[in-house]
């Protein structure tokens, strides 16, 4: 009997002791409900792009779920057709600030995609940082030294495929 209660007092203290090593906090923000910001347009601009005489709407096409860490090469996030075509490609600008709103760099890209109206889909472009020097602020943060951005995006353009 003495062993018995001696063998389920060791296992309970083994499970107390495992439990106590548990994680219960979250160690990083979920990056795939963040919607990326807007670039706003030049203080001297209309408020709309216009490419070969068509205003381009920003809701058109949404940017979440920024992911980049300090290791990669390439960057991705969630691409969303809000048309009511389907699109073959997008045009972006992506600004990458400081979290207190200094550029460190501004690309202009093109990502072939073929999305459906109201489909999503992951997109993965090759990096900005070619040093990776830099990661996302929303993702897990590295264990090297790195330093946190933010992206924001502005629509410059989207395909339409003639056919199918």
């Amino acid at each position: 009997m003495k062993r018995l209660l001696l063998i389920t007092t060791i296992a309970a203290l083994t499970v107390g002791a495992l439990a106590a090593r548990t994680r219960t906090t979250q160690a990083h923000l979920t990056t795939a409900a963040i919607v990326l910001d807007v670039i706003e347009p030049a203080a001297t601009g209309t408020g709309t792009d216009t490419i070969a005489g068509a205003d381009i709407d920003q809701g058109s096409i949404t940017l979440r779920g920024f992911n980049k860490k300090a290791g990669d090469s390439r960057e991705s996030f969630l691409v969303t057709n809000n048309t009511d075509h389907r699109i073959s490609a997008i045009r972006i600008t992506l600004r990458y600030t400081t979290l207190d709103g200094s550029m460190i760099h501004e690309r202009k890209v093109v990502v072939p995609i073929t999305l459906n109206p109201g489909d999503t889909q992951v997109a993965v472009i090759k990096s900005f940082d070619t040093q990776r020097l830099f990661y996302y602020y929303a993702g897990p943060r590295p264990r090297k030294a790195a330093t946190p951005f933010k992206v924001a995006y502005r629509l410059t353009g989207y395909d339409i495929p003639i056919g199918h």
